[in-house]
């Protein structure tokens, strides 16, 4: 092995500047996940709205080192119109990009970690952002999330999250909308672990039981006094997998908010949810009433990249420097169609009721998706509508 090549050792790649840091987790360099499965992740998602429902606006990074890539997507709603931006490059394998979270002309500045970030997409394909985001509350650890199908493990990551502000500016084909701290609100999180990226593996044998679908429930909601952290997952049965119900003070104080009941209501004829019912309890045994609104939906796999996008996938390697931009009618028959086989964000209204809470208004997200069989919501199969 001869020359010095980007590890300092001919073409061995080990230690990086992160090394430098005593944040070491495993007895190897940082740069090297922590596990040889090739979807391994450590990517960020964040959105910005006005309240108003004119417009949402859903963003992310991804790293994915035992691909050698990373990307960003930028995935505008307005009206009947969703616009995407893709990203993609190869990752450093001395992973000193994870310290500048850059690819391309997209950027994630950590300015105060865990509470303040700058977001930059400098001009492409016509779409630009410069925003500042400043946490509103703590942000919130959430329970590790687990998802088996068979003998494999699908899913097994740690996710934090949190609600907040946004400052700057977004530009559309050279038209500027203002954003202001005062109206635009939002949520993000950071998740790690493992997930379905990249390529499509080879299937093996067949999975037993067969995936019959997932019911999913995440509302990370902003009211003045505190938010309130949703997140719930149930097989087609209805045997929850996951939840954590989470309530933050601006004091700090932390209160868990037991098992909710759902109830969500659709747009006849669609899974497209219009609004839901949360009742929560608090430690004291009383309930937190959420009453939850959809103002604009996002399918967030039309473009986005989320949960078999048949256009973008994370992880996905599309050659050095890449970019693209796509733009969906989503009034087309053939777009909507897909619609049911996904999650979908939703800009989301609450008004809370409840100890602290009688009449409090709220902003955030409603994310959900009802994909396949689910009995308590009386989804027989992959292609049962609502009446």
């Amino acid at each position: 092995m001869t020359g010095h090549g980007p590890g300092g050792h001919g073409e061995y790649v080990g230690l990086g500047p992160l090394d430098e840091y005593p944040i070491h987790q495993l007895p190897r360099p940082v740069a090297w996940a922590g596990s040889s499965d090739r979807n391994f992740y450590d990517r960020c998602y964040l959105n910005a709205h006005d309240r108003t429902g004119d417009l949402f606006l859903i963003t992310g990074l991804g790293f994915y080192p035992n691909l050698g890539t990373k990307d960003a997507f930028v995935l505008l709603r307005r009206g009947d119109e969703q616009t995407a931006v893709h990203l993609g490059d190869a990752c450093d394998p001395r992973g000193a990009d994870r310290m500048e979270q850059r690819v391309g002309s997209y950027r994630v500045e950590v300015v105060e970690p865990l509470r303040r970030l700058r977001l930059v997409l400098e001009e492409t394909e016509g779409i630009a952002l410069d925003l500042s985001w400043e946490g509103s509350f703590e942000v919130v650890q959430e329970l590790p999330h687990v998802m088996r199908q068979g003998s494999g493990t699908i899913l097994d990551a740690q996710r934090f999250a949190q609600v907040g502000t946004w400052e700057g500016t977004i530009a559309v084909d050279g038209e500027e909308i203002a954003v202001t701290p005062d109206r635009w609100v939002g949520t993000r999180d950071r998740s790690w672990g493992i997930r379905p990226v990249g390529e499509a593996a080879p299937a093996g044998k067949p999975a037993d039981p067969a995936f019959e679908g997932m019911w999913w429930l995440y509302v990370p909601m902003r009211f003045d006094d505190f938010c309130v952290v949703i997140i719930i997952q149930e097989t087609p049965d209805g045997f929850r997998t996951l939840n954590d119900c989470t309530r933050v003070w601006k004091d700090g104080r932390v209160e868990q908010l037991g098992w909710p009941r759902v109830e969500v209501r659709y747009v006849s004829g669609t899974r497209v949810p219009t609004s839901a019912t949360i009742t929560c309890q608090t430690p004291e045994g009383k309930e937190l009433v959420l009453e939850v609104t959809s103002k604009l939906p996002v399918p967030i796999h039309v473009g986005g990249g989320y949960g078999g996008d048949a256009d973008w996938t994370h992880g996905v390697w599309k050659g050095a420097g890449f970019t693209e931009r796509r733009t969906y009618d989503m009034t087309d028959p053939d777009v909507a169609g897909r619609v049911m086989f996904g999650v979908i964000d939703h800009v989301g209204h609450a008004v809370a009721h409840g100890p602290g809470a009688d009449g409090a208004e709220g902003w955030g997200l409603l994310e959900h998706g009802a994909i396949g069989r689910h009995d308590p919501s009386g989804f027989a199969d992959w292609f049962d509508l609502a009446p």
